[in-house]
């Protein structure tokens, strides 16, 4: 184990050594490296702020409910205890509220201004209706019921139309999968080019030290330990590019949320977009480092090979 330990040592030291003879071309590499994973990063970033206060609205669907217009009052008030019934078996939990013709059309007149010209019909046109307000609805995964209760309500006997003001709900949630999914191939293509970018570097490297190579071969050395320091030049890279990239992020943040605080103000929300927190930083800096060692292992695998 200790001889195993002092193998990776040695090998760390000699990236190290690499890293700081070329100080200058390691940095370039890495702000372009960063560049790529900036765009990812920032995306991941704004989908973790938005993605709480998606799941965290505390929704109240409405559910409203309108008898025919030849439905007796006896009828309609009939209709309560069944759509309560309806709701319990469903498992869901809620108020409803019964909304007389007549109030409807004073509501109407209130809110319109319209008052002679709905007198001037003659009659009321409106019919008795119910408000069915559900409760519990804590994201737009659990507003997929509030259909199949609609569903069931329209069914019963009396009922002319059923309207209900959850479809926005299912829209936010159709936009954060868009957006997910969009993210997804991104960081998939940016991916393939940080890979392209460290490739290319670690080769610059093999090629610069080929002769050390050859004579390492020559006096013994495995290809295990020929590759190492590669490695881990390409995971250094990597793992700087990261570092970089949530630095950035983090310094775009800073402007952004001026706008951001600005356009939450006029919804009263004190909403802003937070930088990532450690547990994440820490995984986007591993994928980092992996994507750089990935980079390496093919470059290194594919020039020794033809050095052989």
């Amino acid at each position: 184990m200790s001889a195993w330990l002092r193998l990776h040592g040695l090998a760390i030291g000699d990236a190290l050594r690499h890293v700081l003879r070329s100080r200058g071309s390691f940095g370039l590499n890495a702000i372009v490296v960063a560049i790529a994973l900036a765009l990812p990063f920032a995306g991941l970033t704004i989908l973790e702020n938005v993605r709480p206060v998606s799941e965290q609205l505390a929704v109240e669907p409405e559910i409203s409910i309108f008898m025919a217009l030849d439905a007796s009052r006896e009828q309609a008030s009939a209709l309560a205890p069944r759509i309560r019934s309806l709701l319990q078996e469903s498992g869901g939990a809620g108020r409803l509220e019964f909304i007389p013709r007549e109030r409807a059309l004073t509501t109407l007149k209130d809110k319109t201004g319209l008052s002679e010209a709905i007198t001037a019909l003659g009659e009321n046109p409106l019919p008795d209706s119910y408000v069915l307000k559900l409760s519990g609805v804590q994201n737009s995964a659990e507003a997929g019921r509030v259909e199949a209760i609609a569903s069931r309500i329209k069914a019963l006997p009396g009922v002319e139309y059923v309207q209900i003001d959850s479809a926005w709900v299912k829209r936010l949630a159709a936009l954060l999968q868009v957006l997910r999914l969009a993210l997804l191939f991104l960081a998939a293509t940016l991916g393939v080019v940080v890979i392209a970018v460290v490739f290319n570097t670690i080769r610059l490297q093999v090629m610069t030290q080929r002769e050390e190579i050859e004579v390492c071969r020559l006096v013994g050395a495995t290809d295990s330990f020929v590759c190492r320091p590669f490695y881990y030049s390409g995971a250094m890279l990597g793992l700087a590019a990261g570092a970089l990239a949530l630095l950035l992020v983090a310094l775009a943040l800073q402007p952004l949320n001026g706008a951001v605080t600005e356009f939450a103000r006029l919804y009263a929300s004190e909403f802003r977009l937070a930088p990532l927190g450690a547990a994440t930083s820490a995984v986007l800096l591993a994928a980092s480092a992996l994507l750089g060692l990935l980079g390496a292992a093919l470059c290194v695998r594919r020039h020794l090979a033809r050095l052989a």
